[in-house]
């Protein structure tokens, strides 16, 4: 038997060893930080010169400015980004005992991040496709929907003249506000579309969280084709095991926001994911339960993730994999300008890491309009539009609602109750509105820890402006048939007609 004092003097030695990890744990070092800041500076560099085709004057301006205030100092500290044109690489420095933080751009990929310590070698291992088709250049039709009839809509450009012009001016709808992009469409057309200097109907931007829409596209499509059940439990194998409660989960708990999983104090800092380099399956999916699934409220980006790798999972090709999307989706609704990005293992980081233009988002909306039909083909099975427009069982403690990977305008005065809405970090937005008809898009660079865009107050102007057309062709419409009336009477029949109608305006009220 080992003595008393010995057994002591190792435990005191191994609570010692243990204390600097039991402090680090939940937290950042300033190597960390260093590190993720590094890794925010070469992921949106490589993204917005090789997805979108910004100057890197443009780039500084808008990815590169408001980034999370929690990084700043370390961001201050970085050199400039290194860009290999040729390879299409950006690598950032960071630390003398460290490879730089490298994102490197693949065709239908986008750009992915190495990990953390990984050098350019690495770059090799990275998914690709054996081919690619080039993006088509022009998108300057006024037809976004499908089956759409274009008519002259003047009435519409006059009123929408106010609300989309007051959104640029970075006052109307939140003080200090950057609208990079607005985009009206009525019927399946385009009846307002404004950019800011830099931003055109051709470039792609962020999504951050509007990604977990288009996830939820991708996953009804998914549904449609019989891959996936959202109702089927155990959704990704490494849940699958032994007393794991986790197998409870379903993609309908997930879509919900409603997994019951410990995300964090924010389940919206996923930070080692999108600006560190990590896996999906690594910090996603290794998380313990907190609360019984289908039971509580809280956004978080992991619950999108894992769904979107249960997807990965239930189709086990990952060729297949990363081409559903485009060949069941994106490619069939025209949004030839959209990029879903993936981590270096290959999965969709779908919560937010998506590029794509005004345009294309509003093509997402438009087809939740038309109910998941696009043209005479459906999309998205039957129900789905419904499904993801429906409240959760658990719904957030305060604002708007939430339905499954969309929001729910529940919290906007004078918005008509079933417009619901995508929504991302500084200030992306695609507000449906069905009862009008219609898809709003507003796209930013608003700052973290910033003014938020005020999307209440803009769609009801907007829709307001809408209604205003809608009455001012109905009073045209009531003028001309007067008109057509009277053409067709006798002189006779015509004076009398005339008469009775001075007399009722003479009549006192």
């Amino acid at each position: 038997m080992r003595p008393a004092r010995a057994v002591i003097v190792s435990l005191a030695a191994l609570a010692v060893s243990a204390l600097p990890a039991l402090t680090q744990e939940g937290g950042n070092t300033d190597e960390m930080d260093a590190a993720l800041a590094a890794g925010w500076k070469a992921s949106f560099t490589c993204s917005d010169l090789f997805n979108a085709g910004q100057s890197m004057a443009e780039i500084e301006q808008n990815d590169l400015s408001g980034i999370y205030p929690d990084y700043q100092r370390a961001y201050d500290k970085l050199p400039g980004a290194q860009v290999n044109t040729l390879q299409k690489t950006v690598s950032v420095t960071y630390s003398a005992n460290m490879p730089p933080r490298i994102a490197a751009w693949r065709p239908g990929f986008g750009c992915t991040q190495l990990p953390i310590g990984a050098d350019a070698g690495q770059i090799a291992f990275l998914p690709h496709f054996a081919s690619w088709p080039a993006t088509p250049a022009a998108d300057r039709g006024s037809a976004i929907g499908s089956n759409v009839k274009i008519q002259l809509r003047t009435e519409e450009a006059e009123r929408l003249e106010l609300p989309v012009s007051s959104a640029f001016d970075e006052r109307t709808y939140g003080n200090g506000t950057r609208t990079s992009a607005v985009l009206v469409v009525r019927d399946g057309q385009v009846v307002a579309e404004r950019y800011a200097l830099g931003v055109d109907h051709e470039t792609p931007q962020r999504t951050w969280s509007v990604g977990k829409s288009i996830a939820a596209t991708v996953l009804g499509a998914a549904r449609r084709n019989g891959i996936i059940d959202i109702d089927y439990p155990a959704v990704i194998d490494a849940w699958n095991n032994g007393a794991d409660p986790r197998r409870n989960i379903t993609i309908r708990n997930l879509m919900n926001m409603g997994s019951g999983l410990d995300s964090g104090e924010s389940g919206s800092r996923t930070d080692r994911i999108y600006f560190g380099g990590g896996r999906v399956v690594d910090q996603a999916a290794t998380k313990v339960l907190e609360a019984a699934p289908g039971t509580r409220f809280k956004y978080a980006n992991d619950d999108t993730l894992i769904a979107m790798r249960a997807l990965r999972e239930a189709m086990k090709d990952d060729d297949a994999f990363h081409r559903f999307p485009y060949e069941k989706v994106l490619n069939k609704i025209g949004a030839a300008h959209t990029t879903m990005e993936i981590d270096w293992n290959g999965d969709f980081i779908a919560s937010s890491q998506v590029w794509s233009t005004a345009r294309d988002l509003a093509r997402v909306g438009q087809l939740y309009l038309q109910d998941g039909m696009w043209g005479n083909e459906r999309l998205l099975p039957e129900g789905w539009v419904k499904f993801v427009r429906t409240p959760a069982p658990a719904q957030p403690a305060t604002g708007p609602g939430y339905g499954a990977q969309f929001w729910l305008m529940t919290d906007a005065p004078g918005v008509p109750s079933d417009v619901y809405y995508m929504a991302g970090n500084r200030g992306q937005y695609v507000v449906i509105a069905p009862s009008m008809n219609a898809v709003i898009v507003r796209r930013g660079y608003d700052a973290n820890g910033g003014a938020k865009f005020e999307i209440n107050d803009f769609t009801r102007d907007v829709l307001l402006a809408l209604q205003a057309a809608d009455n001012e062709r109905a009073a045209q419409r009531s003028q001309a048939e007067i008109e057509a009336q009277m053409e067709n009477m006798t002189a006779k029949e015509r004076a009398k007609f005339l008469a009775d109608q001075q007399a009722m305006q003479a009549q006192p009220n």
